[in-house]
């Protein structure tokens, strides 16, 4: 077996990469729990139950569930399918986020 000569695994490099990469990730999911919660706010403003909701956007409950706890990356389709239910524009429901 072939060890490498040097073990950068601690290397200062490694270390920013891993830094950025976490940031990342965290500003991603960030993100979506902050969609989420415009989801549920405008959701519940309109009166809609979570499975009423679903049904009307064509959507799963669970994946309506799924999204509203910023679990999901919501696919622009259904963003789409999220705002016409609302009736509101794609940009009106992503004010905020």
């Amino acid at each position: 077996m072939c060890m490498p000569l040097t073990d950068d695994t601690y290397s200062p490099w490694c270390y920013r990469r891993c830094q950025v990469l976490n940031a990342r990730m965290a500003k991603r999911a960030d993100i979506l729990k902050r969609f989420g919660e415009r989801v549920r706010e405008l959701r519940k403003e309109q009166g809609y139950s979570q499975e009423n909701f679903a049904y009307a956007c064509e959507l799963d409950r669970t994946y309506v569930g799924g999204i509203e706890r910023g679990e999901r990356n919501v696919a622009l389709r259904n963003i789409e399918r999220i705002a016409d239910t609302l009736g509101i524009s794609v940009a009106e429901l992503m004010e905020g986020v």
